[in-house]
């Protein structure tokens, strides 16, 4: 019930802007062909960023136990041109929402996951979006 409570607020207060924003830059890239796997990459995490509480984002290496295009070489090449290209310009929103959220106490959890969907937004290739507990039984 807490979960559905705050992704309602961060939607509402924030996460609806983010998440286009992520839907806009999945758009772009799917405008050019090239730019498919990170079309994908981008409406997943931009799901992600309309209802973060609950659900964390994790290697689908560990995930799934092996790797795949998007956990080896080739996802390093491609989180390294998303950086460069739009993974900065998302990250520089999650920052300054974050800022805007730390301002006040109730405003502390939202800051925090802004700042977890910042890091995500630098590299999000290889990432899978799971629910909470099943991020847990991957950590044990």
């Amino acid at each position: 019930m807490l979960r559905g409570l705050l992704n309602l607020l961060w939607f509402v207060l924030g996460g609806l802007v983010m998440g286009l924003g992520w839907w806009l830059a999945g758009l772009v890239a799917a405008l050019t062909i090239v730019g498919i796997p990170w079309a994908r990459a981008c409406f997943v995490i931009g799901n992600f960023s309309f209802w973060p509480f609950g659900r964390e984002a994790v290697s689908r290496r560990d995930l799934t136990g092996h790797g795949d295009l998007g956990t080896g070489p080739l996802g390093l090449v491609g989180n390294v041109l998303w950086f460069l290209l739009a993974g900065w310009w998302l990250a520089i929103g999650h920052l300054g929402s974050a800022l805007a959220c730390f301002v006040t106490i109730v405003g502390i959890p939202f800051g925090l996951q802004h700042i977890k969907l910042a890091l995500i937004a630098l590299a999000p290739i290889g990432l899978a979006v799971v629910p909470i507990e099943r991020s847990r039984e991957l950590s044990r």
